[in-house]
């Protein structure tokens, strides 16, 4: 008995379509004079498959396969067709010497197959990484809070080994940019990696992945960052770009030696998130008129104040932003530039000799009208930034102290004259970031017990109580699928200032503790954080536990 196999006859019918297909194309490539080639046997170039997007070589049936310089091999179907030779001439105009091919639909279906290999970012150059607009909107689009994060990166997890690496880079950052979070953590234990987002200011488990995968995410962080692969055991810092709608997002890298392996942070300096309006900062509206107005000054020296993390450069560029004019030379001296002002000129301190001191000095000498000083660190920056404010500039700059009065002792301990340092502090400030209640889920409780005690000793210490909102209701977080589930959905500031008045130039004068200097300020009538934190809590801004968070409200 004579048994039948479907498929190996299956089999030989596609193999006589494929032939058929395959002769056809060599008659064609005859008729025209172009070469024939068969991409199911030749290599394809990911390089050169960029070139054309994927929706337009599938419509046009036009596939790139190989560049060398601006050189390219392009696989078509028929050279006269209208979409294939619209496809040629975009080629042209950006510059590519294109050769044609003829090919078979058998080859392009195998260079469609291909671009499922192709990462969503392209290497542009050392340090930096393209993201393709398209790509990573479509990315954005399909996120809408962590949960979608995860399962893209499960996703990408999923693939062969050869994808994978390709693109779990560029889908963790892209998760990081639709998250708006501020830093990615992946951090080595002993049997696996876990990867965790900082968002608006707390760490947040996303998932964790194994080791082999973690050892090729390393090697590309590295590669990207500009960092030596055979460093194991010490500390490394590096910086690439990302590319994004033509807005350009600075990745820090930072990577530590740990018990398991190399602890990686990439902090995410995104435009988007930095560039804020100085009234959109969350400044109570008394502060606001102050401010405004001490910034109107031809000089004198601003500060702000606070730790690592507090939106102090958030604020200084915002401050920028309002006094910039036509009519103005503003210099800023920053590590790193975390956005590009127009019109302002702009310097980034570096490991090679340019350093805070370095820049002030050079700065001086380009007559400017406002100096930007991302930090003072030492005596001599201390010194010739107090001298220029006394000496016709207007000078911005940033100080690591707990609170607005500390800024005095502080400056005093870095061997600034007391006499000299209120004639030239115009202003003093100091702030911290509050997660804000997340909008849709945040809900509405009673004021009462300890929670009533508390917050009504703070309004008592108020000296203006007309802003007082109504103080028998405040707002705790809940959580959603809209705020990942924390209960908060952004940032706002909380500000305190002290104003260089005259009490305070006397109490400086006498090499004054915080405490003194504070009680000297009282007068001004500002508001504290911790007074300025209530009132946002009363207002259904944040919450209690938010406030007691960030900063201590029992002393």
């Amino acid at each position: 008995m004579i048994q039948f196999d479907e498929d190996k006859q299956n089999k030989k019918i596609k193999d006589l379509r494929q032939k058929e297909e395959e002769d056809s194309a060599v008659i064609l490539s005859s008729k025209y004079g172009i070469e024939y080639v068969d991409l199911t046997s030749s290599p394809i170039q990911t390089d050169a498959l960029r070139l054309i997007e994927e929706t337009n070589s599938r419509e046009a049936k036009i596939v790139a396969f190989k560049i060398v310089n601006k050189k390219i091999d392009v696989a078509v179907i028929s050279p006269e067709n209208e979409k294939t030779l619209e496809e040629i001439k975009k080629l042209k105009e950006k510059g590519y010497a294109p050769t044609l091919f003829i090919t078979s639909t058998i080859s392009l279906e195998k260079a469609w197959i291909a671009y499922k290999d192709l990462s969503f970012a392209v290497e542009t150059k050392a340090g930096s990484l393209e993201i393709s607009n398209q790509e990573i909107n479509d990315t954005i689009q399909k996120i809408h809070s962590l949960p979608d994060v995860i399962k893209l990166i499960q996703d990408v997890l999923s693939m062969k080994k050869s994808y994978r690496i390709s693109r779990i880079v560029e889908t963790v950052i892209a998760g990081a940019l639709a998250t708006e979070a501020s830093d990615i953590h992946i951090e080595p234990e002993e049997d696996y990696v876990r990867l965790r987002y900082r968002l608006d200011g707390v760490l947040v488990d996303t998932l964790n992945f194994d080791i082999e995968t973690y050892n090729h995410l390393l090697s590309r962080i590295k590669l990207l960052s500009g960092l030596k692969l055979n460093i194991k055991k010490g500390a490394q810092d590096g910086r690439f770009s990302v590319k994004l709608n033509e807005i350009e997002i600075e990745i820090r890298t930072s990577i530590l030696p740990g018990a398991y392996n190399e602890s990686i942070v990439l902090r995410v300096l995104n435009p988007k998130t930095i560039a804020i309006p100085m009234e959109e900062l969350g400044i109570q509206s008394k502060l606001l008129k102050i401010i405004e107005q001490e910034i109107s000054r031809p000089n004198g020296m601003i500060l702000t104040t606070g730790p690592t993390g507090s939106g102090k450069t958030t604020t200084l560029y915002a401050f920028l932003k309002k006094v910039y004019n036509p009519g103005i030379k503003v210099i800023t001296i920053e590590d790193p530039i975390e956005y590009h002002l127009p019109g302002i000129v702009q310097t980034q301190v570096n490991d090679k000799g340019y350093n805070f001191l370095d820049g002030l000095r050079s700065a001086l000498r380009q007559d400017p009208d406002v100096i930007m000083i991302g930090e003072i660190r030492d005596s001599e920056t201390a010194a010739i930034a107090v001298n220029s404010a006394q000496t016709g500039h207007l000078v911005f700059s940033t100080l690591h102290t707990n609170n607005a009065a500390g800024t005095f002792p502080r400056l005093i301990d870095l061997g600034v004259n007391s006499k000299v340092i209120t004639s030239a502090i115009n202003i003093a400030i100091a702030q911290r970031l509050l997660r804000k209640l997340c909008p849709v889920c945040k809900k509405q409780v009673q004021l009462e017990g300890q929670q009533k005690v508390l917050i009504d000793s703070i309004i008592a210490t108020i000296v203006d109580k007309n802003d007082i909102p109504n103080t028998t209701i405040l707002w705790e977080a809940v959580g959603c699928d809209k705020c990942n589930q924390t209960g908060y959905k952004g940032r706002i500031g909380i500000y305190e200032a002290i104003i260089t008045d005259e009490s305070i130039e006397k109490v400086v004068n006498e090499n004054p503790s915080e405490r003194e200097i504070m009680i000297a300020s009282v007068p001004q009538g500002i508001y504290t954080m911790k007074q300025d934190g209530i009132i946002k809590i009363l207002q259904g801004v944040t919450s209690l536990d938010e406030l007691k968070r960030v900063i201590d409200l029992e002393n």
